[in-house]
């Protein structure tokens, strides 16, 4: 089930997990597995992956990048299928992103002669890139009627609990998401704050904007690893960033 009605879907080059999510949800759609357990089986496969690096088998930590964002796509999916969307759901998926994201870059510091300064440098880059892109991606959806709903542009207050999980549980997890993602959403929204009061977005800009998806970022993670790369990943990513001046510049003056 898609997060987008038919006429917004465009060619998501960060969603090539899609289909093994797909498959993998409905083989759990008939059990007592929640979209939940999903969300920390792909958070056990990401730290797989980090223990991989941190021994350098690289080809065993990209399989498993891989995999997590396979894993990754079918929590969604299974929530949809079992029609059980929640916020709980939502915001823990996020807060495992980031966490195993910063974990990833950890790694990739401990085995390489990499500072600390150009790695906290590719992380923020890694985390502004994602975040342009949800930012772009949830104004799209909520424009799609129909689509999830989950998301929000701006995620100012804490939304009221869906049925299947506590408000508790939603207030705590909101809190955490606001703390980790909070400082990158200004930023984004600082840097375009009009992007939502755009009519529509053209599915090759769309497609253009996955790029930054947090699949295709663990894409590129994977084939650098897979060829020993790894001492260029964090640099690459930070230079990566340039795209977001010309993506924003797409969007305000082709765009409105």
């Amino acid at each position: 089930m898609s997060k987008l009605t038919a006429d917004y879907r465009f060619l998501d080059l960060s969603d090539y997990g899609r289909s093994f999510g797909r498959f993998l949800a409905n083989q759990l759609k008939n059990t007592r597995v929640s979209p939940i357990h999903v969300t920390l089986l792909f958070g056990i496969s990401g730290l797989i992956a980090i223990y991989c690096i941190l021994n350098t088998y690289y080809y065993c930590a990209s399989f498993f990048i891989i995999l997590k964002s396979g894993i990754d796509a079918a929590d969604g999916e299974l929530a949809r299928l079992k029609k059980t969307p929640s916020y709980t759901g939502r915001y823990l998926d996020s807060v495992f992103d980031l966490v195993l994201n910063f974990f990833f870059l950890g790694a990739i510091f401990w085995v390489t002669n990499a500072t600390i300064s150009v790695t906290i440098l590719a992380f923020f880059s890694i985390q502004l890139q994602g975040t342009l892109y949800n930012y772009y991606y949830v104004i799209l959806r909520t424009k799609s009627i129909g689509g999830d709903s989950t998301s929000k542009i701006f995620e100012y207050k804490v939304p009221k609990a869906l049925p299947g999980e506590t408000q508790r549980s939603v207030a705590i997890l909101f809190s955490i998401y606001t703390i980790v993602y909070g400082i990158f959403d200004k930023i984004i929204h600082l840097m375009d704050p009009n992007a939502y009061k755009s009519n529509w977005y053209p599915k090759w800009f769309m497609t253009f904007l996955s790029i930054y998806g947090l699949g295709f970022q663990l894409l590129i993670i994977a084939v650098m690893l897979s060829f020993n790369y790894i001492n260029y990943i964090l640099p690459f990513f930070i230079y990566y960033s340039l795209f977001i001046v010309i993506l924003i510049a797409i969007r305000k003056f082709f765009l409105k």
